[in-house]
């Protein structure tokens, strides 16, 4: 028991690691192509990525969190569920594809816009394959190849990206970087999975198995198709009800959100199929993992989420004027951020422990909470609405899944509301200083400050233990 806890420390240490520098490198980049570009063409260009991204769920169908977790309950029988998902996604592919060029010429944007969709389709197509083989390798507990795979993914958008905007090369070439990404990523993950993990890739249909696949998979698959809709139809509407210059200053609280997630992201990659085998064989232990991820992500997001907005006017002096309108999106995005960490254990521990059902008729409430909201505020508020929107579905998902966990583990509420208000009150005193110093000194300078003090103050209210402490470091040794 001890070596399989060492083990989930190490990959969520890892791949901490590897997403802290790739997201280092992603919002670095954003932040160039944003200075670059404008609001217009940075929304041009992200709406791009969110059209097709919401069609990529309909070659995905949710199997990747089917792959893992039959890869850690059984390795030996996923042979056959990969070769029959490799021979559906073949043929999907080409159906989506058909589909995103159909209905973006349908709905009339401009030529430019249709090019960068159709490029854009290209990466959702690799990146679906890949997809397979990463949830194939994490079935073993195995974050070491993915971690790689990220941040070297993200390099080469950065550089391919940066050299052909400094060369004047037009939008068309900024989603090429993405397509030369995936392509890497493609064949770095099938040769790791063929060579270490011997992974076949022959596709090949079997009636039984598709079956039987169908019939695990389409829980999962309607959760994806849902939270896709939730997490990208919003910058679609923006861009409809508002124009791309919305979509634009939307992208600023969008990104920095999406930069923040590998902290939860890691967390969950490595418990998810830890999660699966203690509900199969130790639920003591799924209830104590639990009760830490539920912990750790309070601890960690509260200082991140008010001292943002706290300084949600410094941060937006990162981009060039034009971005002014994004600071109370930032604002009202940053306050979802304890709901968006913490619902991601919350997820992960209803797929785990088979009431995926449960999460997905959560996600399907969220997206027509979502979906109405924004339909109702974008016209009035335009950016503004949509990021009030983000908050109210964060905290209604996070309500809903709550309510399952107790039918699932036993665990203690009133230990994690105490983590909560030791954490609150402590980035409460950081708010103070933040507010005295963030007029007199360079913004890093402060963020580091203010998150030193954090911890301080948290330390003082035993919101942590030196055990904490060592075990993060532990886990980043060798045994």
């Amino acid at each position: 028991m001890a070596e399989k806890i060492t083990n989930i420390a190490k990959n969520t240490s890892y791949f901490t690691f590897a997403l802290v520098l790739q997201k280092i490198i992603s919002f670095t980049y954003f932040t160039l192509l944003a200075r670059f570009l404008g609001p217009d063409d940075l929304g041009k260009y992200y709406f791009a990525i969110s059209f097709t991204t919401i069609f990529s769920i309909f070659i995905d169908f949710g199997v990747a969190n089917i792959i893992t977790r039959e890869t850690a309950k059984d390795s030996r029988r996923i042979a056959e569920y990969i070769k029959n998902i490799l021979a559906v996604k073949i043929i999907f592919s080409f159906l989506v594809l058909l589909a995103v060029i159909v209905t973006i010429n349908l709905l009339g944007y401009s030529d430019l816009v249709k090019r960068l969709v159709y490029l854009s389709s290209i990466c959702m197509i690799l990146d679906s394959f890949t997809l397979v083989f990463f949830s194939f390798i994490r079935g073993f507990h195995n974050l070491k190849y993915e971690s790689i795979g990220s941040v070297i993914f993200q390099a080469i958008v950065m550089i391919f990206g940066l050299t052909v905007l400094y060369r004047g090369f037009n939008l068309n070439w900024q989603i090429g970087a993405l397509v030369a990404a995936s392509s890497f990523n493609l064949l770095y993950s099938g040769f790791t999975a063929k060579k270490y993990f011997k992974i076949s890739f022959t596709p090949g249909f079997d009636y039984d198995i598709l079956k039987q696949l169908a019939g695990i998979t389409w829980p999962f698959a309607i959760f994806a198709i849902l939270q896709r809709l939730y997490t990208y139809f919003d910058q679609v509407l923006l861009s409809k009800m508002a124009g791309d210059a919305a979509v634009g200053l939307y992208q600023v609280p969008f990104k920095i959100i999406f930069a923040l997630q590998f902290l939860p992201m890691a967390f969950t990659a490595s418990l998810y199929p830890a999660m699966s085998k203690y509900w199969a064989g130790n639920r003591e232990q799924l209830s104590i993992t639990f009760e830490r991820a539920m912990n750790y992500l309070i601890i960690i997001s509260l200082p991140i989420s008010i001292g943002s907005i706290v300084l949600a006017d410094k941060i937006i002096l990162l981009f060039k004027s034009g971005f002014e309108g994004a600071v109370l999106p930032l604002q009202f995005t940053m306050a979802a951020v304890l709901f968006i960490f913490i619902g991601f254990p919350i997820g992960s521990l209803l797929n785990a422990c088979d009431k995926q059902s449960a999460n997905t008729i959560n996600m399907f409430f969220t997206l027509v909470i979502s979906i109405v909201l924004n339909i109702i505020l974008i016209p009035k508020f335009q950016v503004v609405g949509a990021s009030i929107t983000v908050l109210v579905s964060n905290i209604f998902m996070v309500g809903a899944g709550l309510y399952w966990v107790p039918k699932i583990t036993k665990y203690s509420p009133k230990k994690i509301i105490i983590i909560f208000f030791r954490s609150l009150s402590s980035a409460a005193l950081m708010a103070i200083i933040i507010l005295a110093l963030k007029n007199f000194m360079n913004i890093f300078i402060l963020v580091a400050i203010s998150g030193f003090a954090y911890f301080i103050f948290l330390f003082i209210l035993k919101g942590f233990r030196r055990e904490d402490m060592a075990s993060v470091y532990q886990s980043f040794s060798k045994k």
